[in-house]
């Protein structure tokens, strides 16, 4: 089954006696951790030789992870979480010691979606709330009207894309399951789906938003860092076993890892960023396009000028590597509130051990990085940029806002989710 695989680097892999690893990933912005791991040499000065892997699907990535055709892989928050409780697919323990960065999806609608919202009173670059009023009055006169409900895709059910897109309709007075259809597509066919008109607007993340606007098939209403800013996204997923049987390797990669999103988090990289990221092996797609995600200014609709995004997509500021478990638990809380999973103290705290904190300390602890000293927070917390307490006293986490204002306190999950 492996020899089928693209991979890229695999001709290397221990000819000069590295530790060689496979790597899965979706061509996306955020996999940029990975490839720059690769491409920089932070991977082969930590004596590890990457072969890379392009998946198109989610499903792809996570069956061979599960199947050990990978060691690791670029996956979503949600999923190793969901494999572990056994949700969705045959249960597979699996952790997720590393963060590949915050925020980085969009919300599009087709254009004729959003010139009726323009009728019911969006304009352009409004905020998630009052995009989500427009758009819940598009959906009332259509479903008066006696029209089918819209579709919108996600790129898979255990995904932040699933759950963002959810909390937004939700609040917004649009029932997920009844206003609107939601279906699953892979990222790389989000574009082609809404200029057939097989559906109506997506949330999936960089460079898909961008592409589909640059071919006049979509218009970005709302972006992750407005929703929930610092929202976490994309780990790196292991199956738990990996860890027991190759503890220096895993913290050789974690420690690569860091090095790599530091880098391509440093804005006087991104220009050759962008060029690494557009090659055929990985991206395939227009540097341009790369640099909007890059840069957090994006273009929400043909022919309008860029608009600056706080916070879009962050690699390494803020610890936005750090793997906390309040991440795992938000996660977990939002597969509860939507019927996939019940609500049980255990189950709550097997999701939260998939998040491994403690793995990414000892990874980390000689090279200097400062690191937090909890492991958990109170999500939605922080209004404006503010000290931790951490291990060198420096950290600073920036603000962390529910574009709603609610908070997610992970020792309150059952009274969070009831609060809805």
């Amino acid at each position: 089954m492996q020899a089928d695989i693209e991979r890229i680097g695999a001709r290397d892999a221990s000819e000069d006696g590295s530790t060689p690893l496979t790597l899965g990933f979706i061509p996306l912005v955020d996999a940029a951790p990975l490839i720059v791991a690769k491409e920089k040499g932070f991977a082969a000065a930590e004596g590890l030789a990457l072969a890379l892997a392009r998946e198109t699907s989610w499903a792809n990535i996570r069956d061979r992870v599960m199947l050990a055709h990978f060691d690791a892989a670029h996956m979503l928050g949600p999923m190793p979480i969901a494999s572990t409780l056994g949700i969705g697919h045959v249960a597979v323990p699996m952790i997720a010691p590393f963060s590949l960065g915050l925020g980085g999806n969009a919300i599009t609608l087709s254009p004729a979606v959003y010139e009726a919202m323009e009728a019911a009173g969006a304009e352009l670059g409004a905020g998630p709330a009052a995009m989500g009023r427009a758009f819940a009055a598009v959906v009332a006169r259509g479903r008066e009207a006696g029209r089918g409900p819209l579709t919108l895709a996600v790129v898979h059910p255990f995904s932040g894309h699933n759950y963002e897109l959810r909390y937004w309709l939700a609040s917004s007075g649009i029932d997920p399951d009844r206003d609107v259809r939601i279906i699953v597509l892979p990222p790389p066919f989000m574009v082609d789906a809404v200029l057939e008109r097989q559906i109506d607007g997506f949330c999936v993340g960089e460079p898909w938003n961008s592409l589909a606007v640059e071919a006049g098939a979509g218009v970005i209403v709302a972006t992750k860092s407005a929703l929930w800013r610092q929202g976490p996204e994309k780990v790196l997923g292991f199956r738990a076993d990996f860890a027991e049987r190759s503890p220096e390797t895993l913290a050789a990669l974690l420690r690569a890892l860091s090095k790599a999103a530091a880098w391509a988090g440093h804005a006087a990289n991104h220009a050759e960023l962008s060029l690494i990221l557009a090659a055929p092996a990985y991206l395939g797609t227009s540097a341009r396009i790369i640099a909007r995600a890059l840069s957090g200014s994006l273009v929400r609709k043909s022919g309008s000028p860029p608009s600056l995004v706080p916070d879009f997509l962050v690699f390494h500021d803020h610890a936005a590597n750090f793997p906390w478990q309040s991440h795992a638990l938000w996660f977990y809380s939002q597969m509860v509130r939507w019927g996939q999973v019940p609500y049980a103290p255990g189950l709550a705290d097997t999701a939260r051990r998939v998040y491994r904190p403690d793995l990414y300390r000892a990874a980390l602890a000689g090279t200097g990085i400062d690191l937090p000293r909890a492991s958990a927070k109170v999500e939605g917390a922080l209004k404006t940029a503010t000290p931790v307490a951490s291990r060198n006293g420096a950290m600073i986490l920036g603000p962390d806002g529910f574009f709603d204002g609610r908070l997610f306190d992970p020792d309150e999950i059952e009274a969070y989710i009831a609060s809805f």
